[in-house]
C-alpha cells in the first residue's frame, strides 16, 4: 500500500494540475485521502483529538494551497476537522457519565474501601485512578478481542501491573476516537456518493405537469434531477442555455430522454417569460446564501428575478462553504485559456509583432465563474431537503466548527 505522504503528494499534484474534474469528485477524494491521514496517523496518550486535528490541518493546507477555487476541498478538510471535534467530545462525554455513575454508588463497601485507599495518594495517583474507572468491561473486552474474565479490574499491587494497564488502556481509548472518526469520514463520503440520488428522489415535489424549465451549465445533479422527474412520468419541457463557449456539454445534457430545447445566452430574457421555473447547479454555495455557478447564471438570475421566476439551485451539501464571498482571503474566480473564445491563428493576428516583447492588441478575459447573490436564489435543494438562502447559517453550524473556518480563511489567502 502506497505511503500517506505520497498519496497527498499524487493529491496535491492532480489539483495543482487540474486534472480533477467537478466538486464531487474532489470532495471525494479529499475525504478518501483524510481517512487514510486519520488511520495512520500515531497519536499520543494525551491530547489525542488535538494530535489528530494537527495531521488533518497539515494535509488541509497542502491540498487548499493547490487548488484555492476548487472549495469542495476546503469544505471537506473543515467538515473532517469538526468530525474530530464533535467525536473527542462525545467520549468525553461518556466518560464523564461513567464516572459519575461509579461516583454515585458511595453507598458500597467497595468504593468506600478505595475512598480510603486514595485519601492522602498524590494528585498524579488519583488521577490515574479515576482514568482506570472509565473503562467499560465490555467494550473494552470487544475492542482489546479478550475474555471479560481478565478484563476484570484488580487493585494495584506492583508497578508492573500498572504500567501494563496504563499501556492497555491508552491503546482501548486511541482506539475508540480513531475508530469513531473514520466510521463518521465513512458516513460522509457515503453521503457524498449518494447526494445525488438523494437529491433526485425530491424531483416529483419540485416539477410538475407540463412545465417549461430553463437550466445553463454542466451538472450531473441537474441531469439526474430532471431526469428522475421524467422517469415520474412527468411531462415538461426543457430550455438549455448553450453557456458559451463551452456549449457542448450543454447540448449533451438535454439530450438524454428529455424534450429539450439548446437556445443561444443571448436568448435568455426572450425567452424567460414562457418559464415556469429555473433549475440550475452550483460549484459552491456561500455562507451568506450566495452562489457560485458557471459563468453566465447571474445573467439567468436576474432575468428570472425580473419575469418573478423562481430560481432553484440543487446542490449536495459538499458545495456548502463556511466562507463569505466578501472576504478578500477568498479565491472565487479562475480565468480559462484564451483558446476557448479565439483560435490560435486568429488570436495570433493580433499580436504586435513589431514590438519588442510582441505585446498583443487584444485581451481575452475568459472567467468560470459568476457570483449569484442570495436574494436572487428562490430556493435550495440539498440531499436533506430544500431550504432558503437565509438558513444556510444553520446548516454551517450543524457541519463546520468556526475555528476550522478561520483557519480555512487563512489557507485559501495563502494560496492567492
Amino acid at each position: 500500500m502506497p505511503d500517506v505522504q505520497e498519496l497527498v503528494s499524487d493529491l496535491v499534484l492532480k489539483l495543482k494540475r487540474r486534472r480533477i474534474e467537478g466538486s464531487h469528485a474532489c470532495a471525494k477524494l479529499t475525504a478518501e485521502l483524510l481517512r487514510q491521514v486519520v488511520s495512520h496517523q500515531r497519536v499520543p496518550y494525551t491530547n489525542q483529538a488535538a494530535a489528530l486535528v494537527d495531521a488533518v490541518k497539515a494535509v488541509g493546507e497542502k491540498l487548499i494551497s493547490a487548488n484555492p477555487v476548487e472549495l469542495a476541498v476546503g469544505n471537506i478538510v473543515s467538515r473532517v476537522l469538526h468530525i474530530i471535534r464533535e467525536e473527542d467530545i462525545a467520549l468525553t462525554s461518556s466518560a464523564l457519565e461513567g464516572l459519575g455513575f461509579s461516583a454515585g454508588s458511595d453507598d458500597d463497601d467497595s468504593h468506600a474501601e478505595r475512598d480510603d485507599h486514595h485519601v492522602g495518594s498524590s494528585p498524579a495517583v488519583v488521577a490515574a485512578a479515576a482514568r482506570s474507572t472509565l473503562r467499560a468491561p465490555s467494550l473494552h473486552t470487544l475492542l482489546e478481542g479478550i475474555p471479560d474474565s481478565a478484563s476484570v479490574r484488580y487493585p494495584s499491587s506492583s508497578g508492573g501491573d500498572s504500567e501494563g494497564k496504563s499501556r492497555s488502556d491508552k491503546s482501548s481509548r486511541t482506539r475508540k476516537l480513531k475508530h469513531a472518526v473514520i466510521e463518521a469520514i465513512n458516513e460522509l463520503i457515503s453521503d457524498i456518493d449518494t447526494c445525488h440520488e438523494q437529491i433526485s428522489e425530491q424531483a416529483v415535489e419540485h416539477i410538475h405537469q407540463n412545465e417549461v424549465i430553463m437550466t445553463l451549465g454542466r451538472s450531473r445533479t441537474v441531469k439526474e434531477f430532471l431526469c428522475a422527474a421524467k422517469e415520474k412520468n412527468r411531462s415538461y419541457r426543457v430550455f438549455v442555455a448553450e453557456g458559451a463557449p463551452r456549449t457542448c456539454s450543454c447540448k449533451r445534457a438535454c439530450c438524454q430522454r428529455l424534450a429539450g430545447t439548446v437556445i443561444t445566452d443571448s436568448a435568455v430574457f426572450a425567452m424567460i417569460s414562457r418559464v415556469n421555473m429555473v433549475i440550475v447547479g452550483a460549484h459552491a454555495i456561500m455562507a451568506n446564501g450566495g452562489v457560485m455557478a458557471p459563468v453566465g447564471l447571474n445573467m439567468v438570475a436576474l432575468a428570472a428575478q425580473k419575469h418573478a421566476v423562481p430560481f432553484v439551485v440543487v446542490a449536495g451539501s459538499h458545495k456548502l462553504c463556511p466562507l463569505y464571498p466578501h472576504n478578500p482571503e477568498v479565491l472565487l474566480n479562475e480565468l480559462k485559456s484564451p483558446s476557448e473564445l479565439l483560435d490560435f491563428g486568429e488570436f495570433s493576428d493580433c499580436m504586435d509583432f513589431g514590438s519588442r516583447n510582441g505585446a498583443p492588441l487584444l485581451h481575452v478575459v475568459n472567467p468560470a465563474f459568476d457570483y449569484v447573490p442570495p436574494k436572487l436564489v428562490s430556493l435550495f435543494i440539498t440531499e436533506t431537503g430544500g431550504y432558503n438562502p437565509s438558513y444556510m447559517y444553520r446548516l454551517i453550524a450543524d457541519y463546520y466548527s468556526a475555528d476550522d473556518v478561520v483557519i480555512q480563511q487563512r489557507k485559501s489567502g495563502s494560496g492567492n
